[in-house]
């Protein structure tokens, strides 16, 4: 099945899942893919917040645009609509998956599953929070997220075709 769509999903649509679209959004332009994305969250509680501060200004470093995005949470018209929805770690996707009809839970993967990843690698199946912490975890996700996002594209341009 070709990917016309996806959705990036975080708890609350600030951090994780801005990033995600951001950086998907560049690398599809950058690849010519033609693409509808998006991001949400589980939860409402930002519903109508620009992304984290923090989010964008490690972003708009690496180039990144977060123009015009808004929190919201994801809805279910969201299972019908978009063909791959990708959730930030496990604990996300196993609300995605408390909520979405069984017919459309195929289309529910983890952000990082597009990855290669070695035995060392463990750590990093899940994008984590960087919300409450501190240091560079803004620069990890957006690390996380390029690696994934480049994997991504690689995978939706070659089934496309």
């Amino acid at each position: 099945m070709a990917i016309k769509s996806v959705l990036f999903v975080c708890m609350g649509n600030i951090c994780r899942s801005p990033s995600a679209e951001a950086m998907f959004r560049h690398k599809a332009r950058n690849a010519k893919l033609d693409i509808e994305i998006d991001s949400a969250g589980t939860i409402g509680y930002h519903q109508g917040h620009s992304p984290d501060r923090r989010s964008m200004i490690a972003g708009e470093k690496r180039g990144l645009n977060f123009e015009g995005m808004t929190a919201r949470q994801v809805n279910n018209d969201d299972f019908v609509h978009f063909d791959l929805i990708l959730a930030a770690d496990k604990q996300n996707l196993a609300d995605l998956m408390r909520l979405c009809p069984v017919q459309y839970q195929s289309k529910l993967m983890l952000m990082l599953d597009f990855c290669p990843f070695s035995d060392n690698d463990v750590d990093y199946r899940e994008v984590p929070d960087p919300y409450y912490g501190v240091g560079d975890g803004f620069e990890l996700v957006l690390d996380l997220l390029e690696n994934s996002c480049s994997h991504l594209v690689a995978s939706i341009r070659d089934n496309n075709t």
